[in-house]
């Protein structure tokens, strides 16, 4: 087991690389001890966007915290899983310490890179200093005139082409998002305006046209976004979906709780693709403002009926339901996922505040409404969640927005998600009385 300073036991760490190869050591234990213990329930949760371990684990400490006194009866196990992914320091927390280098990067007048990202950065696309370092120098001097916004796309694009496997997509149509392959001018402007409507928090001009310098450092945000993305589905089918297999033989009394946040919510959705036939160990799945399409678990979707999510069906891998938590309150996930995915091609998408309802359905997160166009998906907010029987099998979309509702731009309230009702939630998902 790890950590002596974790809110609960018996806790045990999962480390994956970026190919979803497990630390052989972590992984042992975990299969050793998960009987030894009398582990009845064990719940696994995965980050998403974070930068080192002890980010990770400050998350479970705190996200697991009430957890023993809410199911005090209950033979519970709880297990984080460590993956490679990055976040930019300047993204709020809600009630985490803020790092010195993102109070700093407060006071500069530009988006300049803070050190604690740029760090972040160099890890995420290793061999790239120099690419990273020019892409730093751009956002800090703002060269004038469109070729410096086209030079700057230019540099972000190579970041992602060294990347030889990108991970699955979301679903079958799904490529590269056009943000990356289309004009980086239309794409700074938009990504501006959409930091305008916002409000002042945004880092826009106020009533002001917006400087499309202030959306370049969001292109490169999406950039490394879409990497960390389908790392995430990566890490889950090959890594974390064949171990809780390996599980299920060690342990077969086991039942299996997975959590996930952000891309973390896509890394443990795309566990049940990797789950080797035949295993139902998995009782439960709550989702934590996923990063990933809404439709990644329909058979067809709307536009495309031809075509279908990378997970269609796969919900029934699941011996009990699949929850999925959303709120409006989530701007990295109603403005910026939408626009990254789909760049629209008219000003209406910078108009106002929900961009995602601007460009329609197609482009939705399931954090942002729930999961989409699955037959059967219960709809319910988090009041009725708690206070009734969750259904016993399906998709669930639970508006969360009376608890997920504080933090500030770029990504809104899309890290609040420490809080004692999506822990009870997660208990009711999994029937942990």
């Amino acid at each position: 087991m790890a950590d002596a300073g974790m809110s609960v036991t018996p806790y045990w760490e999962l480390t994956f690389d970026a190919d979803g190869d497990a630390a052989g050591p972590e992984r042992d234990r975990l299969l050793a001890q998960v009987t030894e213990q009398g582990v009845r329930d064990l719940v696994v949760f995965s980050h998403g966007w974070n930068n080192d371990r002890s980010g990770a684990t400050a998350l479970y400490r705190r996200f697991f915290a009430p957890v023993s006194a809410l199911a005090p009866e209950a033979r519970l196990g709880y297990v984080g899983v460590i993956w490679p992914s990055m976040r930019f320091s300047d993204e709020p927390i809600p009630d985490f310490p803020r790092s010195v280098a993102a109070v700093e990067a407060e006071a500069a007048p530009r988006p300049a890179l803070d050190k604690d990202s740029r760090r972040a950065l160099l890890e995420a696309f290793p061999g790239r200093a120099p690419v990273l370092d020019q892409l730093a120098r751009m956002l800090d001097e703002r060269p004038d005139g469109t070729r410096g916004l086209a030079e700057f796309g230019r540099l972000v694009r190579l970041l992602l082409d060294t990347d030889g496997n990108p991970g699955p997509a979301d679903t079958d149509e799904e490529g590269e998002p056009a943000v990356f392959g289309g004009d980086p001018v239309t794409a700074c402007e938009q990504f501006a305006g959409a930091l305008a409507a916002l409000g002042p928090e945004g880092g826009g001009a106020g009533f002001s046209l917006p400087d499309p310098w202030d959306g370049a450092k969001e292109l490169l945000r999406q950039a490394a976004y879409y990497r960390m993305k389908r790392r995430a589905g990566t890490v889950g089918e090959r890594g974390l979906g064949p171990v809780l297999g390996r599980l299920a033989g060690a342990a077969p009394g086991v039942r299996v709780h997975l959590v996930g946040h952000s891309f973390g919510g896509r890394l443990v959705a795309f566990a049940l693709r990797g789950l080797p036939a035949g295993v139902d160990a998995v009782k439960s799945v709550t989702l934590l403002q996923g990063a990933f399409s809404h439709y990644a678990f329909t058979d067809r979707l709307p536009h495309a009926p031809d075509r279908s999510g990378a997970l269609k069906g796969l919900q029934r891998r699941v011996d009990g339901p699949l929850v999925c938590c959303y709120s409006r309150f989530d701007a990295a996930l109603g403005t910026f996922y939408p626009l990254a995915s789909r760049l629209a091609g008219d000003d209406r998408a910078c108009a106002g505040g929900d961009i995602a309802a601007v460009l329609g359905p197609r482009w939705g997160a399931v954090g942002h409404d729930g999961a989409q166009a699955v037959p059967g998906t219960v709809r319910l907010d988090l009041a009725a969640a708690l206070g009734g029987r969750l259904p016993a099998s399906g998709c669930v979309n639970v508006d969360a927005a009376a608890v997920v509702h504080r933090g500030g731009a770029p990504t809104g309230a899309h890290s609040d998600i420490v809080h004692p009702e999506l822990a009870r939630l997660v208990l009711a998902a999994g029937r942990i009385t």
